[in-house]
């Protein structure tokens, strides 16, 4: 294993650390509550956004923190969740009274873990919220499962949402803005290497040359199934078809199409996928007008991406292009 990295058991304290002090004027890293907050704190009664979840997926959530997205993220260990007392400090630290909406990727720890903050919080008089992020496709909806991962989606949704936030919608409005966003995405991810994790120092699985995993998720768990290797077209045309056959998205639909990375792809065979991507789905009498490639939400040094569209409406286009500034997504002007 040869990684940037002193003590593996230091790697994620280490990673805030820098993070916070490339970005000083948009995120601080409190180290004792191990949370990272908006370095400008919102104004006064506007709606407080917080998120976790465990590291290595990296920008996600810490690089989603700032103006337009996050007040707070709460990140964890290694793909561990964070546990109640950082979720309650980061709520806290983005309560600015209006209410504070939790966004949860639909993994057991972390919904258990956000379940126990939020009993905690009740004592603390702050109003919370929650939306619960299950975009993944690769994992049938049935009764009595833990249901689908929360994968890609997560970013549109704390995008989205904090565009509402900042916005001056009421703690409700938000609400129901990012439970849209989530009945509207689906996400299907496809992994050509497995990721090792430095406590671990080696592979979490072997995968042949010849063969890739369909299905994956974001913490270096095999696929749905395991796949002989195909050309990009191929690979494109099935996260295409997973994706769309699940989503249903209305004849001449308007998309938002993002071609993520997982942590070790090249950014060149990300954009290569997000052509075909756009070229099969306009075949499709479908119309992608807004796009995101790039590593956003990751598994480690995993090699492969995932494809996650999200059906647009006039209200969500708006809210997508309205300025933020964080230290992975920035656009726009601030008001």
């Amino acid at each position: 294993m040869k990684k940037f990295m002193n003590d593996p058991a230091d790697a994620v304290t280490d990673y805030l650390v820098g993070l916070a002090a490339a970005h000083p004027t948009t995120v601080t890293f409190d180290a004792e509550r191990r949370i990272v907050v908006r370095t400008t704190r919102a104004r006064a009664g506007k709606v407080g956004l917080v998120a976790g979840g465990g590291s290595g997926c990296e920008p996600l959530h810490t690089g989603f923190v700032g103006h337009g997205m996050l007040d707070a993220a709460c990140p964890g260990e290694i793909f561990t969740s964070p546990v109640p007392k950082q979720i309650v400090a980061a709520t806290l630290a983005a309560d600015s009274g209006a209410g504070v909406l939790h966004v949860i990727k639909n993994f057991s720890g972390e919904v258990m873990n956000f379940g126990m903050a939020t009993e905690l919080l009740a004592f603390e008089g702050i109003a919370v919220d929650s939306v619960l992020v299950t975009d993944d496709v690769s994992i049938p909806q049935m009764p009595g499962t833990a249901g689908r991962r929360g994968l890609g989606a997560t970013v549109l949704v704390e995008k989205i949402a904090g565009a509402a936030a900042e916005r001056g919608d009421d703690l409700a409005s938000v609400t129901a803005i990012a439970r849209r966003v989530t009945d509207r995405a689906r996400t299907f991810g496809v992994g050509l290497s497995s990721c090792t994790p430095p406590l671990r120092g080696k592979p979490i699985y072997d995968l042949p040359d010849g063969e890739i995993e369909f299905g994956i998720g974001i913490s270096g768990e095999p696929g749905r199934e395991r796949v002989a290797m195909r050309d990009a077209h191929q690979i494109a045309d099935a996260m295409v078809s997973e994706v769309v056959t699940d989503l249903q998205p209305s004849p001449g639909a308007q998309l938002l199409v993002l071609v993520n990375g997982m942590g070790a792809t090249p950014l060149s065979e990300l954009y290569l996928l997000y052509g075909e991507c756009d070229r099969l789905l306009r075949a499709r009498g479908l119309e992608p007008v807004r796009s995101l490639v790039g590593n956003f939400v990751t598994s480690l040094d995993q090699a492969g991406a995932a494809l996650t569209i999200l059906e647009l409406d006039d209200a969500l286009t708006v809210l997508w292009d309205a300025p933020v500034r964080t230290a992975s997504i920035t656009w726009g002007a601030e008001a």
